[in-house]
């Protein structure tokens, strides 16, 4: 019987964005629990350095606005700097706000793209670039959602930023994968985060409920029965960044409990 590698990412290095919080915060811990060394990036630079402080010694914080192309570009270098490389990334970092479409501002709308999809661009270039010009055969993971495979209403914005992603992940995938360069996605459902906590109390109000109606009618979306953790996402990201995957690109990988299935 074959060994349970239980440090699938020893001695990989990689960067996280939006690690502050939330599902990056879960992935941060993951990747080093696996092994790996982690640049913890956000935009709030003290909760980067208090994720990388939970995760242990070995690993840099370093705050990054990822809607900026030069901060993006010097943020990816200096990590790789940092850890002596980079074999991984996770483009991570995403915002929400929500409306229905009669009434969302293009304010709302500029915002969520610029987070959600060009931020995701503007990181796998940067990382992308690095991986080339050390013929790194490294992997990528970005975070759609739920809400890149089915539109969700009063969520039309955030759910236009993420079919974005998913789409940008599958034409990188075909661009770098001649390089053994991998690009994943993953696509997570109702995950209880203080996101999502913002965005109960949003739905609740649009839609005249109570937000404790709203979040039973999530888990009653959903097959497995219980509203989504962070680790339940994290899990599959190191999954996907691993040898386990050695054969896995250009997916939009649903994570979600079963409330889609594709």
């Amino acid at each position: 019987m074959a060994p349970v590698v239980t440090r699938p990412l020893e001695g990989r290095r990689a960067l996280v964005t939006g690690g502050g919080a939330g599902i990056g915060r879960a992935i941060v811990l993951a990747l080093a629990a696996a092994g790996a060394r982690v640049a913890v990036t956000d935009l709030d630079e003290s909760a980067a350095r208090a994720v990388t402080a939970e995760a242990g010694a070995g690993h840099v914080a370093l705050r990054l606005d990822v809607t900026d192309a030069a901060e993006t570009a010097r943020v990816v270098a200096a990590a790789a700097e940092a850890l002596g490389g980079l074999d991984a990334a996770v483009a991570n970092a995403g915002i929400s706000t929500m409306a229905r479409v009669v009434d969302l501002t293009e304010a709302e709308w500029d915002a969520n793209m610029a987070v959600n999809a060009k931020g995701v661009f503007l990181t796998d270039q940067a990382v992308v670039r690095h991986f080339l010009a050390r013929s790194t055969r490294g992997a990528i993971v970005n975070t759609a959602s739920l809400a890149a495979k089915v539109g969700a209403p009063l969520l039309a914005h955030y759910s236009a930023s993420k079919f974005a992603v998913a789409g940008f992940t599958q034409a990188l995938a075909r661009e770098v994968a001649p390089q053994g360069i991998r690009v994943n996605c993953v696509c997570p459902g109702f995950v209880q985060t203080s996101m999502q906590a913002r965005e109960v109390l949003w739905e609740a109000e649009l839609r005249g409920v109570t937000p404790e109606a709203v979040r039973a009618e999530y888990v009653a979306l959903t097959p497995l029965g219980r509203l989504q953790t962070p680790e339940d996402v994290a899990d599959v990201v190191v999954f996907l960044l691993g040898d386990g995957a050695r054969f896995m690109t250009g997916l939009a990988v649903d994570v979600n409990g079963g409330v889609f299935m594709s």
